[in-house]
């Protein structure tokens, strides 16, 4: 099925599905670049508070997106509870606890939790979150994870995210785990900065990949790479979300099928990179989708000059065609699942 919806794409279609794009306030008509853009076969958009005013405003803009896509897109959002929720215009400030206080009262808690926030995006007509968070909050320092993670023991952190992950997919919505490797020992923040992880490779392994791996065995379908410097996989300064050792590893030895997701592209985890340097290394080391939270100028002369790159051979159109066969499989279980 994918090798045929494949053959009748352009490369300039399979490129836009590689990309889940952000917008402009709440209203659809304006911003001309994302509309061009779903009509060029555009993979997603994703969402923040700043697009979410109320229930019927958000609903209509989630009708408008369907209906100016040329292919079912992802229509996604980072809504983990506590401080990262972005429908909180529409609660009238009453908030989803944070991962850890959440876990703190408990397995059926975070059961119930999990199941109101997967309904409540189902009714909107999402179909994609970027949780549950499988960071392990080692470092109590850390100025971006703590209260997002469920614990500080890598066990906990795995059963808890199974049960998000498992809520989210019973009412149609694809979970994203974040941020493989592991975010969780970081000193610094990678919005602005690329964080540096020292750790040894047993370390890692043991604590901060173990949720990873034991989600991928329940079927975690989709997971997001971090832009932080793992030294235990590159001597060299390199972000994970473009590294060839960090998504090899995930790939080949924790045998994970789904799909690949940046982080945000705009973040300065990677800000040592002009955009298209750094999608173009991600392409390579194995992202098949990159999150840009804006659909400006700049973004949409991104994507059009990796498309120029791939017709040039800069660029192996096999890595493209392995994106669009992993896009599309997320499109099959959202089909089944619906």
């Amino acid at each position: 099925m994918y090798y045929k919806f494949m053959k009748n794409l352009t490369m300039e279609e399979k490129i836009y599905r590689m990309f889940i794009l952000g917008m402009n306030g709440e209203k659809l008509e304006e911003n001309p670049n994302l509309i061009k853009a779903l009509r060029k076969g555009l993979g997603g958009v994703i969402f923040f508070t700043e697009n979410i005013k109320t229930a019927q405003s958000f609903k209509k803009l989630i009708t408008d997106i369907k209906g100016a896509s040329k292919y079912a897109s992802f229509l996604s959002i980072d809504q983990e509870g506590g401080r990262v929720e972005r429908t909180e215009n529409i609660h009238n400030g009453k908030k989803y606890l944070s991962a850890k206080d959440a876990a703190e009262k408990g397995e059926l808690f975070v059961k119930e939790q999990s199941k109101l926030i997967a309904e409540e995006l189902n009714s909107y007509g999402l179909n994609m979150n970027f949780a549950p968070v499988l960071d392990v909050n080692t470092n109590y320092q850390n100025p971006i994870i703590g209260s997002r993670a469920y614990s500080d023991k890598p066990e906990l952190v795995a059963k808890y995210g199974k049960i998000f992950m498992n809520e989210l997919m019973k009412k149609g919505i694809i979970p994203v785990a974040k941020h493989y490797p592991g975010h969780g020992n970081t000193k610094t923040d990678s919005h602005t900065t690329l964080p540096e992880v020292d750790l040894k490779f047993e370390n890692l392994k043991k604590i901060h990949i173990k949720p990873f791996e034991e989600l991928i065995k329940d079927g975690i379908p989709a997971i997001m790479a971090a832009h932080v410097h793992y030294q235990a996989f590159d001597r060299i300064r390199i972000p994970g979300s473009i590294s060839p050792n960090v998504l090899g590893y995930l790939r080949n030895e924790l045998n994970f099928e789904g799909l690949i997701i940046s982080d945000d592209m705009i973040m300065g985890g990677v800000k040592d990179y002009t955009a298209i340097d750094a999608c173009s290394r991600g392409i390579n080391a194995g992202i098949n989708t990159f999150i840009f939270r804006n659909s400006d100028n700049e973004t949409i002369e991104v994507i059009n000059e990796l498309i120029k790159k791939v017709k040039n051979k800069e660029i192996d159109p096999k890595k493209i065609d392995y994106a669009i066969e992993k896009i599309e499989h997320i499109h099959n279980i959202l089909r089944i699942e619906n």
